[in-house]
């Protein structure tokens, strides 16, 4: 009898480069069949056996290619929609489909940005990096992600040009016998234009070593994978040298006691181990079980004294700091230079920026992050809704009365 798995089944599909500009209809049309396909097929596999399947979905982004050294804000917008937008189109099919996608208990799909060109092979990757550095994204080379140590049940690849093309670069690049690959239908790619090269004064945008994200982050769903993978995006390229840092509020459990349906609220550490859990997963791609990275919890007097760091090979740092009021870190390390929020909060960087300028600081710089929403479809903006809100996940296990707190 074979051994009981003690690990998530994990996929890795493969989608063909970006269509440009990346417009919701755009992304609808070159990718909805292969996802269709692909969280169905996740879905109902036995191997779950009522547990989550991780399915990583790589997305080649031909406006990152060759962008990896370069400040993201001039980049920042385009891959916001096309995250957005993809994240949106998981969400409505999930919706469509009664796929449960949301909390831990479904498909947990996540994006990985590619830094790749949309035809041909890509260059091999530069001598002036160290491996550790290498291995960090949200955005990564091709290279990256083929000699990486993830072990994945099944590789699949859209059936098309593009596809047969990514696929062949992929196991090219791993160097070893390629795993499980199932194909799977593809849409119908659109590239009405490319990005520009990037200008002398594009060069010249500031680079963040430091940026921050705030949340309660209760029962992880896509609207917080999509708030965290624009922050970790909006952090510096990972062959600069100077100290990274990220740095997530996460608010304190007292503060939520007034919450709706509060005794499912989720606890300070599962919420921080949930975030840690999908943030881990998008920003290193080197052993997830290496000696190398350290934790350690701190306990200090004062605000923001309760946190959780956690420091990666490559030097990079991530802060998760139980928070007590509206500004948590930012009114309190000078260092931090941007600020990552949904639309739906944009006054509370106002806020923040108010406070930093009256204290002698710098402003920092903000970064928003859409809202999702189902306007475009039909039929489906109840549900869609539903797996874009902790407080109706949190009503919904009331319902079923089978909540962990």
């Amino acid at each position: 009898m074979p051994p009981a798995r003690t690990e998530p089944p994990r996929a890795l599909l493969l989608l063909p480069p970006a269509p440009s500009p990346p417009t919701y209809a755009a992304l609808k049309a070159a990718y909805n069949a292969p996802l269709i396909s692909v969280l169905q097929t996740l879905a109902r596999s036995p191997q779950r056996s009522r547990g989550r399947a991780i399915l990583d979905i790589a997305v080649p982004c031909p406006h990152l290619y060759g962008q990896l050294d370069a400040p993201r804000a001039p980049s920042y917008a385009q891959t916001q929609s096309l995250v957005a937008g993809l994240y949106k189109l998981i969400c409505v099919i999930a919706a469509k489909n009664a796929i449960d996608t949301e909390d831990a208990e479904g498909v947990d799909a996540r994006l990985l940005l590619l830094a790749h060109p949309r035809h041909g092979k890509p260059a091999q990757p530069v001598a002036d990096t160290t491996p550790e550095q290498d291995m960090q994204g949200p955005v990564v080379s091709i290279y990256t992600l083929a000699r990486s140590p993830r072990s994945w049940d099944t590789l699949y690849s859209v059936q098309s040009e593009q596809g047969e093309a990514l696929l062949s670069n992929f196991l090219a690049a791993a160097g070893t016998p390629p795993p499980n690959v199932q194909r799977v239908r593809g849409g119908i790619v659109t590239v009405e234009n490319e990005p520009p090269a990037p200008s002398e004064s594009v060069l010249d945008a500031a680079n963040h070593f430091s940026v921050a994200v705030g949340g309660t982050f209760d029962h992880m769903h896509i609207g917080h994978k999509l708030l965290l993978t624009m922050f970790a995006f909006v952090l510096a390229t990972h062959r600069s040298h100077d100290p990274k840092v990220l740095t997530v509020g996460i608010t304190g459990d007292e503060l939520l006691k007034k919450k709706k349906y509060a005794e499912f609220l989720e606890s300070w550490q599962d919420r921080q181990q949930a975030v840690h859990d999908f943030l881990g997963s998008i920003v290193y791609f080197g052993q997830p079980g290496d000696s190398r990275i350290k934790m350690q919890e701190i306990n200090e007097p004062g605000p923001n004294g309760h946190a959780v760091h956690v420091t990666y090979p490559s030097g990079l740092l991530i802060k998760y700091v139980e928070i007590w009021d509206p500004f948590g870190p930012t009114i309190t390390d000078e260092s931090i230079s941007a600020l990552v929020l949904s639309l739906e909060t944009k006054s509370g960087g106002e806020a923040v920026n108010k406070r930093r300028l009256e204290q002698g600081w710098g402003a920092l710089d903000v970064f928003d992050v859409s809202v999702l929403d189902a306007g475009e479809e039909e039929s489906v903006d109840e549900t869609f809704q539903s797996k874009l809100s902790s407080t109706e996940i949190r009503r919904m296990r009331s319902e079923r009365g089978q909540g962990d707190r």
